[in-house]
């Protein structure tokens, strides 16, 4: 059986739903989250609008395995590799948290090829914050 021909001028042949053309990005920031519990990792643009993320969780760690080193360092190259391909080059790195992941996960965004404008930790500190809870009285 042969296949029919389509026709020259028939709108079937035309490509539904063509893809847009995806912004490229040559500089973003990537955020690192690293809990005790998982280590989640956002990389934006300089706006602040999300173009990948990543976490230990959805790279498939369950349990207590999602705190470790390794899964931080998966989660980064899961993350990163989209904005790669998005064209990104040079990045800003924000970490927070006082996890294991923490230094993986730079580690992970070293080797990854992009280049380094600065590091910052952005972990939140309390500056003599809320009241404490009374005294105990046994």
């Amino acid at each position: 059986m042969t296949k029919a021909i389509p026709k020259v001028d028939s709108h079937r042949n035309v490509r539904i739903g063509a893809r847009k053309n995806t912004c490229r990005i040559p500089k973003g920031v990537i955020h690192v989250q690293a809990s005790f519990n998982n280590t989640i990792v956002t990389v934006t643009d300089i706006r602040g609008q999300v173009v990948s993320w990543s976490s230990a969780g959805t790279c498939g760690f369950k349990g207590t395995r999602r705190g470790t080193p390794f899964a931080a360092q998966r989660s980064v190259v899961n993350a990163i590799r989209t904005a790669i391909g998005r064209g990104m080059q040079r990045a800003e790195v924000m970490i927070k948290g006082p996890g294991l992941g923490r230094d993986a996960a730079l580690r992970a965004i070293r080797r990854s090829g992009i280049l380094l404008i600065f590091v910052r930790d952005v972990t939140p500190m309390p500056h003599n914050g809320c009241r404490p809870p009374k005294k105990r009285r046994v």
